[in-house]
């Protein structure tokens, strides 16, 4: 299951660099990932600061 930035992204940068399939692009207001290139590592919530890289599917 592939992880997705909430509406609590603050677009500090720290998850860029640390998806290793270049999954995450900056979005407006906040940083998207495609779930079709994440592999579910979970190196965005780790570094996240304010918990937005969620596992599961944007539902909102």
């Amino acid at each position: 299951m592939a992880y997705y930035i909430n509406d609590e992204c603050i677009l500090c940068d720290n998850c860029l660099p640390e998806c290793p399939e270049n999954a995450i692009t900056p979005g407006d207001p906040k940083y998207i990932i495609n779930p079709e290139l994440c592999n579910d590592c979970g190196n965005c919530a780790e570094v996240c600061p304010v918990e937005a890289c969620i596992p599961g599917t944007d539902v909102e």
